[in-house]
């Protein structure tokens, strides 16, 4: 373990990072059942999509940890999965479900051809530091939104022109299927709603207990917290302690669509309709989750810290297309990750704990994962955001061309609902403030060409395609 991982040259050891590794599966582990629900719209069959989502989010974990020694996991991505099931939504998508694999294929493709030639690295030398702090603590407050959310404690509707959206997908942590106008918060901290709603009032005691378990410094409080508040469920009713006594199974996978993508079809629709797509918002998602962990474990001021990132790229990238190969959408890192990094995941070794958890949840652990009601996991979410919100004090709010980015990237993330208009945002407004100083002012501020690059890609896109 120690050749494999350098535990010790990390500080953490083979129990903390186990424990880490199974703190991100808990959070993360609503993808087994979201992802199968979401994706059935298009009319593929929801045991095949969880055999994908499993074994997709399994082995490109399991890459990470192995082979960039990274504490981060990857599964199917929400947004990118609604994306997916609206175009090939059954009988009023614009393409089938094989072609939209399909384009989802070849967007991992452009990708690793970018992560190759560097290009997505050189994100990381373009983006100025405050900027960078900023999309951890916006990821921060995007993770706090989904912890309220889920816990019950708020609700998130997507107002568009026709009023409230009250879709399915719309329902499914982290997107919307149309644009998003107006993002309105419904708090349910009245304590009427706690008599009624025995999920929100779980949820409550989470978070006071695992508030409690990390300010007195318990090693794995968020696994502790998540385990004891499940447990204070079953006499609240919101635990189904009947699933105990069932035996774990292997559900019917004979009806599998591995290898059943259709890139033909995806080419015929449209590189810039579709493919592209997939690609420019997966690159920003991908980015500011990749960034913003990395940032929290450290790994940035590491002198190996960039290749290690171009690795993590590389496998993001990979993985992508192989979620296509397998039947799924989009596999992207997991902003729940951070949980366990919060935990005291350090390397590789709590990636690889995810990914082999993942792979066991085919046959062994999915009637235990069901047990683990929501509220219970909501809490831990909620934490890691107050965990993430460090990174505000290396932010340079003197300067306001750094400053005015850095707070719309903040608030932009949990505000709209997306990491990537966030990010957008950051960048648009630090290139448009930088070169209105180095117009008038003799200081100037450096620009590097991939920022002009960018804002020109980020205009276009919201021009042309758009909201998320």
């Amino acid at each position: 373990m120690e050749r494999l991982f350098q535990l010790r040259e990390y500080n953490t050891n083979v129990r903390t990072e186990i424990i880490a590794g199974f703190t991100t599966y808990v959070t993360m582990a609503y993808i087994l059942f979201l992802n199968p629900a979401i994706l059935a719209g298009t009319g593929m069959d929801k045991n095949a999509i969880f055999f994908a989502t499993a074994v997709g989010a399994g082995l490109v974990t399991l890459a990470m940890g192995l082979f960039v020694n990274f504490p981060v996991a990857l599964a199917p991505g929400m947004g990118l999965n609604a994306y997916f099931a609206v175009v090939a939504a059954q009988n009023t998508g614009i393409m089938t479900w094989q072609v939209a694999l399909g384009a989802v294929f070849l967007s991992g493709i452009i990708f690793i051809i970018l992560t190759i030639t560097k290009v997505r690295q050189i994100l990381v030398e373009a983006v100025p530091d405050s900027l960078k702090h900023a999309i951890t603590v916006g990821i921060g407050l995007f993770i706090t939104i989904i912890g309220l959310k889920i816990g019950g404690l708020m609700n998130v509707q997507f107002l568009t022109n026709g009023g409230p959206s009250t879709g399915a997908i719309d329902k499914a942590v982290g997107g919307a299927p149309t644009p998003v106008n107006l993002l309105h918060f419904e708090w349910n901290l009245l304590l009427a709603n706690f008599v009624h709603d025995k999920g929100a009032l779980l949820c409550l005691i989470g978070l006071v207990l695992t508030a409690l378990l990390v300010a007195l410094r318990v090693q794995g409080a968020l696994l502790f917290g998540i385990v004891l508040t499940a447990l204070i469920g079953i006499p609240l009713g919101v635990t189904q302690t009947e699933l105990f006594g069932k035996t774990p199974f292997l559900p019917d996978f004979s009806n599998l669509n591995v290898g059943e993508l259709d890139i033909s079809g995806a080419l015929a629709v449209g590189l810039f309709e579709v493919i592209l797509v997939f690609t420019f918002v997966e690159l920003f998602d991908t980015f500011g989750t990749l960034v913003g962990t990395a940032g929290k474990t450290g790994l940035l001021d590491r002198p190996d810290g960039q290749k290690k990132l171009g690795r993590a790229m590389l496998v993001d990238a990979g993985g992508v297309s192989l979620g296509a190969l397998l039947g799924t959408s989009t596999i992207t890192a997991y902003v729940e990750s951070a949980s366990g990094i919060a935990a005291g995941g350090r390397t590789g070794l709590t990636s690889v704990t995810t990914g082999l958890l993942f792979l066991a949840s085919l046959f062994v652990l999915a009637p235990f994962v069901a047990v683990i009601p929501t509220p219970a996991e909501a809490p831990a979410l909620i934490i890691v955001g107050v965990l993430m919100m460090n990174a505000v004090k290396k932010i340079d709010f003197e300067n306001m061309i750094y400053a005015i980015p850095a707070f719309l990237t903040i608030v932009l993330m949990p505000f709209t609902y997306s990491i990537a208009n966030g990010i957008s945002a950051g960048i648009v407004f630090f290139v448009l403030l930088a070169l209105a100083n180095n117009l008038v002012r003799k200081e100037k501020v450096k620009i590097h060409w991939m920022m002009w690059l960018l804002t020109v890609f980020i205009l276009a896109r919201y021009v042309f395609l758009g909201g998320e």
